[in-house]
């Protein structure tokens, strides 16, 4: 085994400067006001264990577990600290010294055994559909965040989807694990509007999951492998953009799959780039939009899927005030940290509510799944729905 906390980078960890400027910025420091549950207090920490100035604590790990991870400290720090890059590297130190415990190794199973294969994770999610016919997945509370299930998304037969009209690019389009099987719909909606952008796309076979929860959760070596298997079905095909429509996805590989520097983009960031035809219909909707964070921090997208949204006709536009706070999602996080992910979820909901939209637009599957369970929780009609959806409505 490697020295400890050798995977830190101390170039990495000297960037910070302790400023605070991004203590308002972080959702745990918001709802706790604690040093500790802030990005500097866990980057003061991780440096002292690093250098062996403080004794690894096991206690102390529970600031690093509450990080979401979300970056949006990131987007507000004068100095540039690579707040994303700092988390992840200590998740995977301090799981080398860590003692095990049954949610860490349940997670760890879970990702390796499940996530990052898509048949496995197929049969789970039509089991999952049974059991919630028999309304079975009530009883836990993260049964009870799912949505319906219905038939997961699939390829079209010989992994073609052929532009509408003149072909003007070919795009591969990350299918991904956890998305196709809770939220087809969102998928069906993208593939739509690139194909209405004159893009054939393309289903690279043998892709996985791309690895962003496992590097999120301090799997570094899992996600490793992911990459490796993924830039082979890569490889077999020619395109002139990897499309991501899920967030935390797209920030993964734009920083993880240097082999696709520049050619990974988020759906609405190439929508912008290669434009749509005109809408055909209004839509006649109140909306509103949900930042999702690894897009706004993450990959400096904000601008992009608002204007889609502005630009269909009939849209009733309005801003949430604090529309890039992280909504307590963060992947694996509601499951593992429930409370405080309530906790800073109940912030994002008053903001949301009092907007008095009739749909919010998201970018991100685990965004979707817990705002959906907080408006269910405050007894809201509201509809949440990916932005592809939202944009589809006009075509």
């Amino acid at each position: 085994m490697s020295e400890p906390f050798s995977r830190l980078s101390d170039d990495d960890l000297a960037t910070c400067v302790h400023c605070g400027l991004c203590l308002d910025a972080c959702p745990t420091f918001r709802v706790t006001g604690l040093e500790t549950e802030s990005p500097r207090g866990r980057i003061y920490l991780m440096t002292q264990w690093k250098r062996g100035t403080l004794p690894f604590d096991e206690e102390q790990v529970k600031h690093i577990d509450l990080c979401l991870g979300c970056r949006t400290c990131e987007g507000v720090c004068p100095s540039g600290v690579p707040y994303g890059r700092i988390i992840e590297a200590g998740r995977a130190d301090v799981e080398d010294v860590r003692r095990l415990s049954v949610k860490r190794a349940t997670s760890r199973v879970a990702l390796r055994q499940l996530v990052g294969h898509p048949q496995r994770l197929r049969a789970a999610g039509a089991a999952t559909r049974m059991a919630q016919k028999l309304h079975l997945t009530s009883v836990a509370r993260s049964g009870r965040m799912l949505p319906p299930l219905s038939k997961p998304f699939r390829p079209p037969p010989g992994n073609i989807a052929p532009a509408i009209g003149e072909r003007k690019h070919r795009v591969a389009f990350l299918v991904g694990c956890v998305m196709p099987i809770l939220y087809p719909q969102s998928h069906d909606a993208a593939v739509k509007l690139l194909q209405l952008a004159g893009c054939e796309v393309w289903f690279p076979p043998g892709e996985r999951c791309c690895g962003a929860l496992f590097a999120h959760n301090g799997d570094i070596a899992g996600a490793g492998r992911l990459r490796d298997r993924n830039m082979r079905a890569y490889a077999a095909g020619d395109f002139d953009a990897l499309i991501v429509d899920s967030a935390g996805c797209g920030a993964h590989m734009k920083d993880s799959y240097p082999e696709l520097k520049g050619r990974v983009k988020d759906l609405t960031e190439w929508l912008a780039e290669v434009g749509l035809p005109e809408p055909k219909s209004e839509v006649r909707l109140r909306v509103t939009y949900q930042d999702a964070c690894h897009l706004a921090h993450g990959q400096k997208i904000k601008s992009q899927p608002r204007d889609l949204i502005r630009s269909l006709p009939g849209v009733e536009w309005v801003e949430m005030r604090h529309a890039d706070i992280c909504c307590g999602a963060a992947g694996l996080y509601s499951t593992l940290e429930p409370e405080m992910s309530s906790r800073i979820l109940q912030e994002k909901l008053d903001d949301l509510l009092a907007t008095g939209a009739d749909v919010l637009a998201v970018a991100n599957p685990g965004c979707q799944m817990q705002l959906q369970w907080g408006l269910r929780e405050r007894s809201s009609a509201m509809k949440v729905e990916h932005v592809a959806e939202t944009v589809a409505r006009a075509f």
